[in-house]
């Protein structure tokens, strides 16, 4: 499919797989901090554990508390409802769970990341010519205005699409039906800020703080624009 479609699909493909890309390594960075803050904090009760144990364990006891421990925290077969949970306090048996969960999320997150190819290094001193700007609009509509607000965005894209300055405009719904992304690809940033000041952009904005059940979230970034192929047939 991806093949199949034009340049400007394919590129707008590209950039969603990037910023998609981002947000999973961001969120794989703080679970990876999650986890090993809970498994020092485990590890801190258990030696605790060990050292109270090890002053009142009986001269005749086969099994220490540190191979209890150990078998609670690395036999693969180990569940709550185990002989050894008894050995060790509930609040330790419920962040070794925690860490656990974490861990299985980290290893999905890794297997579905997106694989990019690396990208060419731009030169920051060739100048704002050579990129363009992409302008994110995430809102949040209110479930009894979504019919206005659905005629209101196909005029806007319309209209929007139509300027010589805009390379492309895309739409995305949410899994959320009430909630949307709108994309705009313009030349410049000069460009936007004129479209912004137009009798539709005014229009659009006036549905906005009619129909949102929250504000909007407006994101800009430039990109370099050999990022972009003109789709020349």
């Amino acid at each position: 499919e991806y093949e199949r479609a034009s340049k400007v699909d394919q590129f707008v493909t590209r950039f969603l797989l990037r910023e998609t890309a981002s947000q999973l390594q961001a969120l794989q960075s703080s679970l990876e901090g999650a986890s090993d803050t809970l498994e020092a904090q485990a590890h801190g009760w258990r030696s605790d554990g060990e050292s109270m144990a090890a002053q009142s364990r009986p001269c005749g006891s086969r099994r220490g508390p540190r191979r209890a421990l150990r078998s609670v925290h690395r036999s693969p077969a180990w569940s709550p409802g185990s002989a050894d949970t008894g050995r060790c306090s509930e609040a330790e048996v419920q962040w070794l769970l925690q860490v656990r969960r974490l861990q299985g999320l980290v290893d999905q997150l890794e297997g579905k990341a997106p694989q990019l190819d690396p990208l060419r290094e731009e030169d920051p001193a060739e100048g704002p010519a050579l990129h363009i700007l992409v302008v994110q609009r995430q809102v949040q509509v209110a479930e009894e205005a979504l019919q206005d607000f659905h005629r209101a965005l196909c005029c806007y894209v319309d209209v929007t699409g139509a300027q010589s300055r805009c390379l492309h405009v895309s739409t995305q719904k949410m899994p959320d039906r009430a909630s949307f992304a709108l994309y705009e690809f313009w030349q410049d940033e000069a460009s936007w800020r004129r479209h912004q000041q137009s009798a539709c952009s005014k229009a659009f904005r006036r549905t906005l703080v009619d129909h949102l059940r929250a504000p909007d979230t407006l994101t800009t970034v430039f990109l370099p624009a050999s990022w972009w192929v003109v789709d020349s047939s």
